[in-house]
């Protein structure tokens, strides 16, 4: 790799540590658990980011998604869902097509507009949009394929384990405390920018101090 490719993965991986990202992975995993939600995440909205790399889509980038309030909608609804599914247990919503997690992960990619993936698209004078949006994705995957991993295996031994069934529903709580906030905060034009790296590594520390908490015996 060279210095640019190693910055684009560096930037990938901060992006995949924003809090908006982990929030819905964890929240899509208590829902509809897979191991690959994160994974899936990560290669929709990596998608996402290659595209806008390429010249001609400078008109997309020039379209304000964030006027129809997207990024606040789908938090909403990871936040809505997540408290259905804390409410009813026994009757998880089916059918959905956010619930598609590469789906969602393109409309994410769509709707935010963040620090780390305007910096990375800025490279795209430097490297070709494929190998920029190939190291961005990569970076993301490194993160988010593991918090989709850790957060669908939590909701798995919820299943056989009170342990872990209170740490599944710990978390279910504080996704839908952390969706209203990030949503709230912009419908009300509050800049988050700030905190969003120190909220996306105290919820990824957060899932996996619940995951050990889960494998310890009783």
């Amino acid at each position: 790799m060279t210095g640019l490719e190693l910055l684009a993965v560096a930037l990938g991986m901060r992006h995949g540590v924003d809090p908006d990202h982990l929030t819905a992975i964890d929240g899509l995993s208590r829902v509809k658990p897979s191991p690959l939600n994160g994974v899936l995440f990560a290669l929709g909205h990596g998608g996402v980011v290659t595209l806008l790399a390429f010249p001609a889509a400078a008109l997309l980038q020039g379209l304000d998604l964030e006027a129809f309030h997207l990024p606040a909608l789908l938090l909403l609804l990871v936040a809505a869902l997540n408290l259905y599914r804390l409410l009813r247990p026994q009757s998880p919503p089916k059918g959905l097509p956010l619930l598609n997690p590469l789906f969602l992960g393109l409309l994410f990619g769509l709707g935010f507009e963040t620090a780390s993936q305007l910096s990375a698209l800025a490279l795209s004078a430097e490297l070709s949009p494929l190998r920029l949006g190939a190291f961005f994705t990569l970076g993301m995957l490194l993160v988010d394929g593991v918090d989709g991993f850790l957060a669908s295996r939590l909701q798995n031994l919820a299943r056989d384990s009170q342990r872990a069934e209170r740490a599944s529903r710990l978390l279910g709580w504080v996704v839908v405390a952390l969706a209203l906030l990030l949503a709230l905060a912009e419908l009300g034009g509050l800049d988050l920018e700030a905190l969003a790296f120190p909220l996306g590594l105290g919820l990824f520390g957060l899932l996996v101090s619940l995951r050990l908490y889960a494998l310890r015996p009783a």
